[in-house]
């Protein structure tokens, strides 16, 4: 009896460890920025803005060794948006931006190293702030669907951890925070690099 209680043991030892090795899952936080680009419209509008900085939080599930689905959840601390109308009447919006975006990696691996790209669908969710940096109180809160973008490389420094960093780009339309004089009918790319770490298990 004892050496059928022993051998159960050790092959629920064994099959734990067999789980913790193949390391299927992984979450990372990192810091980012995002670069909005300057955008002019033949609705005589022009938007430009500062960069923000703030942190995203991702979860991964592999699917295989090289192919992952990944789920992620960012937000900024605060940017400004110049509004330009008519070249003659400026306004400024202090705003926070979510992202909430699914996408599909695909990895290839090289010992440490472990280059990848990913894309997926994404919403944004664009909160005025409404203080000294915002001159219009007609905007509103707005989301608008888009998409993400990005190639990156993780270094891995243990076997539960890796440096990850990346290069994501937003696609959206340009928002207009519910006011129409802001309207340009544009899209345009975010650029948003990212540096964090993330843990596997």
């Amino acid at each position: 009896m004892k050496k059928i209680a022993i051998f159960a043991f050790l092959l629920a030892v064994c099959a734990a460890a067999g789980r913790a090795q193949e390391s299927r899952q992984d979450v990372s936080i990192s810091g980012t920025v995002i670069i909005e680009p300057f955008r002019a419209s033949q609705t005589d509008v022009q938007v430009s803005s500062q960069r923000a900085f703030g942190a995203l939080a991702s979860y991964r599930f592999m699917l295989t060794p090289s192919s992952a689905l990944e789920a992620n959840y960012s937000m900024t601390y605060q940017s400004e948006m110049n509004f330009v109308v008519n070249n003659t009447n400026h306004y400024k919006v202090s705003n926070r931006v979510q992202e909430i975006s699914a996408a599909y990696v695909r990895s290839f691996n090289y010992r440490k190293l472990n280059p990848f790209v990913e894309a997926g669908p994404a919403a944004f969710i664009f909160l005025p702030v409404r203080n000294s940096g915002t001159t219009s109180l007609d905007v509103k809160q707005q989301t608008e669907i888009g998409g993400i973008f990005g190639g990156g490389v993780a270094y891995e420094i243990s076997p539960s951890f890796d440096i990850r960093a990346e290069y994501r780009g937003w696609i959206t339309k340009v928002p207009t925070f519910g006011d129409s004089q802001f309207t340009t009918n544009k899209w345009y790319q975010i650029y948003n690099p990212v540096i964090g770490v993330a843990y596997h298990f």
